[in-house]
């Protein structure tokens, strides 16, 4: 970790058994998400009702930025008083902040700590406009190298994903955790990101799984919906990691814990594929 990197807060131990979400757009007015401060509160608390006890929400940003201090003061203005109501109307929920970076050039300046996960060395990045541009897997090497810890974001949304899933593969062999969306598994994105999400848990692949929630009213929240896939599949213990025990570890700075494969009668992608 730089020297750069903060030290997380201390998390209580009845704190560690919520569910943590780590992907979300709750800061108002920054990003395609809340619109405003009462939209952003009610989407916290339709969070928390659907059991969401830790929030690290990330707002839209752009490696191409260059994450200036300049391209983040919109950012913290908006950060600061949505995140004192959320302190005084949600007493019991733990709220903190990063950024989802566009990795639209091939080396993004990681140094401050407000664009990381609660200021930890782990940063959420996603692939620009949902393509897998070449050299994806050697940007995320120079992440590491710097010394973060790069979480790829919703990687079964990503459009040419090959069919034998060698990019995901390549990417946590560089170093990479992976964090798939609850609502991949009840359709929300399409077949296809079912299938894959359905695949890549299947292979003990994903890290983390989070709500990717855009704070709008038409939106749903879909924890409920990944939770029973998993009971359904005999995998409540893997929903667990990746809801609870992984994200909270986040919090702490603590690498994820190996997330056994999901039994679902083997692999859904080739059986669709055949």
């Amino acid at each position: 970790m730089t020297s750069e990197s903060v030290t997380p807060e201390a998390v209580t131990p009845e704190a560690e058994d919520c569910v943590g979400d780590l992907h979300s757009h709750l800061v108002p007015g920054v990003d395609d998400g809340a619109r405003t401060l009462d939209e952003a509160l009610e989407a916290v608390r339709r969070m928390e009702a659907a059991g969401i006890g830790k929030i690290v929400t990330t707002p839209h940003l752009n490696a191409s930025q260059k994450l200036s201090r300049e391209s983040l003061e919109r950012v913290d203005e908006s950060w600061q008083s949505f995140s004192r109501e959320v302190e005084r109307r949600f007493p019991d929920l733990e709220l903190r902040r990063g950024h989802e970076v566009m990795l639209d050039v091939p080396d993004p300046d990681l140094s401050n700590p407000r664009v990381r996960l609660a200021g930890t060395s782990f940063v959420l990045v996603e692939c620009s406009q949902l393509q897998i541009p070449p050299g994806t897997t050697q940007v995320i090497e120079r992440i590491v190298e710097s010394g973060y810890r790069p979480i790829l974001a919703h990687p079964e949304r990503y459009k040419g994903i090959k069919p034998d899933l060698s990019d995901a593969r390549a990417w946590r062999s560089a170093g990479a955790y992976l964090q798939v969306n609850h609502g991949s598994f009840a359709g929300r994105y399409g077949p296809e990101a079912r299938t894959v999400a359905t695949e890549l848990v299947a292979r003990g692949w994903v890290d983390y799984l989070s709500s990717d929630f855009h704070a709008r009213a038409h939106l749903g929240i879909h924890l409920k919906d990944a939770e029973a896939y998993f009971v359904a599949s005999d995998g409540l213990e893997q929903f667990q990691l990746l809801t609870v025990k992984n994200p909270g570890r986040v919090f702490l700075d603590e690498l994820p814990l190996p997330v056994p494969p999901v039994d679902i009668g083997g692999g859904v992608w080739n059986r669709l594929k055949g």
